[in-house]
């Protein structure tokens, strides 16, 4: 039996139930800026050949660097991204990208492995916060009974923004060298930044249930933009369960908390650990580099083209059951991939259908997780799965690492890592929304 997500959102009364050209600019900025999380994140896998070389250093302390922006982003998601749901989206959002921009320029100056570890990890932080107040974001915005694929569509843009840094990557990456890298990285998120500020307003959920002062002016004019009816005052009482971490278990929401939870950290484990090192492997298996950054390249657009596809297929099937075959497939590529790469056309094939498998099937745990929770704690749900997830985030480079500076082959090194794409496909079928009317006072 497929199972079919209906969100809290859906089941309520609701006005959104058509496109208009606000909730299009809100998804296409939200796109964007996943696409500089995308950029900033895996930009270290692409000039990883070239840092190694230039600072001479092991493959633990690689190792290091990649999980100092995992465990980053881990202290966001728990602790930073619930702010979203008490002090609004849009100002968090605004914040974080600010940081983000300031933190990459600097890590273009870094002098040593301590600073850059330091600079990844308030990078991690940011980013780890404003994954979770973007995809909350865009499930506020999106018609009624699409917010799967809305959320799919928005999340996609994390894989566009790897594949479109591989690919400058490995061709400037020669000539300029990694510091370039990393500011014309800065110097991206920089120009986005009057965008969001200009465009980006705030969810309406948040001005509904905060009541700050002007809310009713600033949610009516949000009102118009969408061409729905204003409100002559907000709501006298507006009674919501408050953002915190044991609202997520509430609500016959414990087993599929729990469940998302394994999920994630299994499915971190294995992503970051191929995102992080399968540009290395692919120069230790006997590629050029600027082939083997092609490689990494075509595994992000796999994760691209496969959040599509799994997205779309699960609307269709049911989203736990398609995100299920997705990760069980992904844990057949991945053991392949150490049997099979031993030509440049079967690694680049393979790097793709990893991507397609493990990045596509991870990314759906973000839509599971938006129909999961509630719009009130929607923020604080996505950041705490998110940022438990980071535990295998952290785990998967600094295992990889050690793996592979303890000498081990690289068919049995995959296979390791294709057990947790098992356990997490097998979880996914656990996560189940249930949606409960509650009584507004």
């Amino acid at each position: 039996m497929a199972y079919h997500i209906q969100t809290a959102d859906q089941a309520a009364p609701a006005e959104r139930e058509r496109w208009t050209p606000l909730r299009i600019a809100v998804i296409l900025i939200c796109f964007l800026l996943n696409a500089i999380d995308g950029m900033d994140i895996v930009i270290m896998s692409y000039i990883s050949p070239t840092l190694k070389a230039e600072w001479a250093l092991s493959p633990e302390a690689l190792g290091t660097v990649f999980s100092a922006s995992l465990a980053g982003m881990a202290v966001g998601g728990l602790f930073i991204a619930p702010l979203a749901d008490k002090c609004g989206r849009r100002p968090l959002i605004i914040a974080l990208l600010s940081i983000i921009t300031a933190t990459m320029l600097l890590s273009s100056r870094a002098q040593d492995i301590t600073q850059l570890v330091i600079l990844r990890a308030v990078i991690g932080a940011s980013v780890g916060a404003f994954l979770a107040s973007v995809t909350a974001m865009a499930a506020d915005y999106a018609p009624r009974g699409q917010q799967g694929m809305v959320v799919a569509a928005a999340i996609s843009g994390y894989a566009l923004g790897a594949v479109v840094t591989g690919l400058v990557v490995a061709h400037y990456l020669p000539e300029h060298g990694w510091r370039m890298m990393l500011k014309g990285a800065g110097f991206l998120s920089l120009a986005l930044l009057p965008l969001v500020v200009l465009i980006l307003p705030e969810s309406l959920d948040f001005l509904k249930r905060k009541q700050p002062r002007g809310a009713l002016t600033r949610l009516n004019r949000v009102l118009r933009r969408l061409g729905e009816a204003q409100l002559a005052a907000l709501p006298p009482k507006v009674t919501t369960r408050r953002a915190s971490i044991a609202a997520v278990f509430r609500d016959g929401r414990l087993r599929g908390t729990l469940c998302l939870w394994l999920s994630v950290v299994m499915g971190f484990m294995t992503f970051y650990f191929l995102v992080s090192w399968i540009t290395q492997l692919s120069v230790q298996s006997g590629l050029a580099v600027e082939n083997a950054i092609y490689a990494g390249a075509l595994f992000n657009f796999g994760g691209f083209t496969g959040t599509f596809a799994i997205g779309a297929l699960g609307s269709r099937f049911g989203l736990q059951r398609v995100t299920c075959i997705a990760m069980l497939c992904g844990a057949i590529v991945v053991a392949a991939f150490g049997y099979l790469s031993v030509t440049l056309a079967l690694t680049l094939v393979l790097a793709y259908l990893a991507g397609f498998t493990t990045n596509g099937g991870f990314n759906a745990f973000y839509a599971l997780a938006a129909a999961l929770y509630p719009a009130e704690i929607r923020s604080t749900g996505i950041g705490w799965a998110m940022g438990i997830g980071r535990i295998g985030a952290v785990i998967g480079p600094m295992l990889g690492g050690i793996l592979i500076g303890q000498g081990l082959g690289l068919p049995s090194l995959l296979a390791v890592f294709a057990v947790p794409l098992l356990i997490a496909g097998v979880s996914a079928l656990f996560i189940r929304a249930t949606f409960v009317k509650h009584k507004q006072n």
